[in-house]
């Protein structure tokens, strides 16, 4: 008899339907096979489910079964389909109606016992399952919440595989999973870091509102204890909250990852990496025999923070270009090429010197000019390209530390943030695109009008600093976004010379 039962596979951040198809026929020797590009974890999935099928009290049947995952020329991987091959052994032995497995999707690992354990991508296929107008989706409980996030599509959270069983006999509801998505956002969207824990620092925190406001990528430069890190943990604070579509883009892909924790069905907080600079360029970008998300992924819609970062790999930090300027990374292996989002907001940081302590007054550097010139030169250019702010974070002096005076806190800055980032949205609703930071030559051309005093002075700038055609752009840039913070629609002097206090490599500070 034939059984046909609906599951899918996570390709990338995506889930495809796939059709697991049950026959078993009474005659010849007993025999399990499973085709259609299974891996080895699938094929595995056979001595799961006759376990799990003997240990619950199901009579497993000897004969001739055979089990295929359509379409046959999809890559099949992971565990999600021990449930659905187990249902259509049931169901092809008629102790259950082939009526009651239709609608439904059906994902989950067994376990000897017969109980169904969490499996990664539930909430891509619950998305899957909606957009196929099914009407739910069967899973294991524990990640019965975050596939109930998306509307639309029934989530039945289900423990055991008796259970299964006696919902497809019996159509209880009593397993129905609701998640209340604005409580979730809500209880998961509080930051533990503020900005007004940060002593001293003003110039920095202001160019971090500056970066904030605009997408610009930032790099840090500063002795060892300035506050560099503690800086960028609390960048996120100030980010404009998350919509509902870039939490849930952002969920999809920790849960592809199997990186989303219990208990937590959405992701209501920018994300904030901080991979050690020991990464290699797969973890980074993302890779592996088959395809996983890397560090730029998991940091879609969020900071990825690159410490010390002249001691990261050369290559890999080369492969940061393409997700750098187009907002994607496209990783391409033998068995299959995958697209995965990677739009975030870069910030690096580094010591001006190998010992760290370059133009600091109170200690003495002890790095020749050839050792200084060499570390400096492990940042290639192209990189440095993409980055638009420079800015210099010194040692805190110990009057600042040691004030009772609180800073802005994150909620202040995050206001005007939000404010300068309205405008840009509706400046660029027509070109693609959504920040300052992403803007084109077209596009500074046509926004970035200076009046005759600010031209006169970056003029001047240039002749004098030396400024490359580079900074140029970038100080525009930079400028845009200044005035956009004060709501101003010209370039005025004051805002090219607060651009110009942000690219201190382009001045020759260090």
């Amino acid at each position: 008899m034939l059984s046909k039962i609906l599951s899918a596979s996570v390709i990338g951040i995506d889930a495809h339907p796939v059709d697991v198809e049950v026959d078993i026929a009474a005659r010849g020797l007993p025999h399990f096979s499973m085709v259609g590009l299974p891996d080895a974890a699938v094929k595995e999935s056979r001595d799961r489910v006759r376990a799990a099928l003997k240990n619950i009290g199901f009579n497993f049947p000897l004969k001739q079964i055979t089990v295929n995952l359509a379409p046959a020329d999809l890559k099949k991987e992971g565990s999600s389909f021990d449930l659905p091959v187990a249902i259509g052994i049931i169901a092809a032995e008629g102790v259950i109606e082939m009526s009651s497995v239709q609608g439904y999707l059906f994902t989950g690992e067994l376990s000897l016992d017969g109980k169904i354990k969490p499996v990664r991508g539930a909430l891509s296929m619950a998305i899957t399952a909606k957009n196929l107008g099914l009407k739910g989706i069967i899973l294991p409980e524990e990640n019965a919440s975050e596939a109930a996030v998306v509307k639309g599509v029934s989530v039945f959270g289900i423990n055991n595989l008796p259970e299964v069983i006696d919902f497809l006999k019996n159509g209880s509801s009593q397993k129905l999973f609701i998640t209340d998505v604005k409580k979730i956002i809500e209880e998961n969207s509080i930051y533990e870091d503020d900005f007004s824990e940060v002593k001293g620092q003003e110039h920095a925190k202001r160019a971090l509102e500056v970066a904030a406001s605009g997408g610009h990528n930032v790099l840090m430069i500063g002795p060892p204890g300035s506050g560099k890190t503690m800086l960028s943990k609390r960048l996120p604070t100030i980010l404009p909250k998350m919509t509902f579509d870039e939490a849930l883009e952002t969920t999809k892909i920790h849960s592809v990852a199997g990186l989303l924790k219990t208990g937590q069905p959405l992701l209501a907080t920018r994300a904030f990496r901080s991979p050690h600079h020991t990464i290699s360029d797969v973890a980074l970008i993302g890779g592996g025999q088959f395809p996983k998300p890397g560090e730029v992924s998991l940091s879609h819609n969020g900071v990825l923070f690159l410490d010390e970062l002249p001691e990261f790999k050369r290559n890999a930090l080369e492969v940061l270009r393409q997700p750098l300027e187009n907002g994607e990374v496209t990783v391409s292996r033998a068995a299959a090429s995958i697209t995965y989002p990677a739009n975030f907001m870069l910030v690096a940081a580094m010591n001006p010197c190998p010992c760290g302590y370059l133009g600091d007054s109170r200690h003495q550097c002890t790095c020749t000019t050839g050792q200084i010139h060499r570390y400096r030169h492990k940042v290639s250019g192209p990189l440095l390209d993409r980055i638009d702010i420079h800015i210099e974070v010194p040692a805190v002096a110990y009057k600042e530390l040691s004030t009772e005076y609180s800073g802005e806190k994150s909620s202040d800055i995050m206001h005007r943030v939000i404010a300068a980032r309205d405008i840009q949205l509706e400046r660029f609703k027509s070109d693609k695109i959504y920040s300052n930071g992403q803007m084109k030559t077209r596009h500074i051309k046509k926004y970035c009008k200076l009046k005759p005093d600010a031209l006169s002075l970056l003029e001047n700038a240039m002749q004098k600093l030396g400024l490359s055609a580079r900074a140029y752009t970038r100080i525009l840039k930079l400028s845009r976004t200044i005035a956009d913070l004060e709501a101003s629609d010209e370039l005025q002097s004051h805002h090219v010379s607060e651009a110009i206090q942000y690219r201190t490599l382009d001045r020759g500070v260090f």
